[in-house]
């Protein structure tokens, strides 16, 4: 199989769906109560969370309206000769909040399009309040968000920023890592919470521009460096690669990484995990079993997995129960072909997927 391709933004997608149904029922566990739980091996299958198997959380909800407003912006570019694609992406954050019963002033007539219709995503799965507060406290024009926050909650729904850039070939890696730092900073305004963000939105385009894994952390790393308050990123991810040779022990490794709640220990776990891994399977079940943020940490790592191995290398019986499995192939079909939009060629489909105001 050529790489990129269609399939590989498939897996991409559905891989972060698939780490985050995995660790929505251990993800208040330690990982000592995860192995009670579930004996020696931890969690190796989907468990009952949210009223089902293999239901996702908030970290893929987030994901897909992260999508979403990326590919409204294309269309906006498209018909109108413009894109204000930090407002798009605001707008889909703001649209996930109501999707969750918040409000936010004058949010009715944005509330439109075929994700916000989806019903499966009307639903609660533990959202962060940080994000939750960030956006109902909108200011109403993009810009990093006045908080201090570094918690997790702006790298883990990111990776679409990467695969949005890559379709495009318009810019390259640093303008996936602007955008990465500009779409996690609307909810989180520590540094460390936005620059991760910017450094997992480049490592996913460098992946797709054929650089292994070392290299793509590499070259992410080096952007990184340009950027105030860079240091506690840098350091995570050069203890992730540090790990990663080290010999270690997965499991001790991971707890000298930290838990994930924050953002550059969930960045560093995911990568860690996806350095170390043999398989998909494994890497995604290293990512899970342990103590903290075991849904974030299993997005985020099987899609950089799922990224670089392609939808052969899920296990069928996580696919099959993957809830809104649809939804996501089709997302991630849209990621993947909108860079070959043209504005008088659009299918009407497209269109009132992705409505331009």
């Amino acid at each position: 199989m050529t790489f990129p391709s269609r399939d590989h933004y498939t897996a991409c997608l559905l891989g972060g769906a698939i780490g985050d149904a995995l660790g929505a029922p251990v993800e208040f566990l330690s990982r000592a109560e995860i192995l009670q739980r579930f004996g020696p091996q931890g969690i190796t299958d989907h468990a009952e969370a949210y009223g089902g198997r293999g239901r996702i959380t908030d970290d893929t909800q987030m994901t897909l309206f992260t999508a979403e407003g990326l590919l409204r912006g294309r269309l906006q570019q498209l018909q109108q000769g413009r894109a204000d694609y930090g407002q798009a992406v605001a707008d889909a954050c703001l649209r996930w909040l109501v999707t969750q019963g918040g409000e936010y002033q004058e949010m009715e007539a944005r509330t439109d399009g075929w994700l916000f219709r989806q019903k499966s995503l009307h639903s609660r799965r533990s959202p962060g309040m940080t994000c939750l507060t960030a956006l109902q406290d909108y200011p109403g024009e993009t810009g990093i968000a006045g908080n201090d926050s570094k918690g997790c909650g702006g790298v883990m729904r990111v990776a679409p920023v990467g695969l949005f850039r890559w379709a495009l070939q318009e810019a390259g890696a640093d303008q996936a890592f602007a955008d990465g730092c500009m779409c996690a900073g609307l909810t989180h305004g520590h540094p460390t919470g936005y620059l991760s963000g910017g450094v997992f939105a480049a490592v996913i385009f460098n992946l797709l521009d054929g650089q292994p894994l070392p290299d793509a952390m590499a070259s992410a790393r080096q952007r990184l460096l340009a950027e105030p308050g860079h240091e506690e990123t840098a350091a995570a991810l050069d203890l992730a690669l540090t790990l990663s040779t080290s010999g270690m022990p997965h499991a001790d490794a991971i707890a000298a990484l930290g838990e994930g709640w924050v953002a550059e220990e969930a960045l560093a776990i995911a990568l860690y995990c996806a350095l170390v891994a043999e398989s998909f399977e494994q890497g995604v079940l290293l990512a899970v079993n342990h103590d903290g943020d075991s849904d974030s940490t299993g997005a985020m790592t099987g899609q950089l997995l799922g990224l670089m191995s392609g939808t052969s290398a899920i296990p069928s019986r996580w696919l099959e129960p993957l809830e809104l499995r649809p939804v996501i192939e089709t997302v991630a079909a849209d990621l993947w072909e909108c860079g070959r939009w043209q504005a008088d060629t659009i299918d009407l489909v497209v269109r009132q997927r992705y409505p331009v105001g």
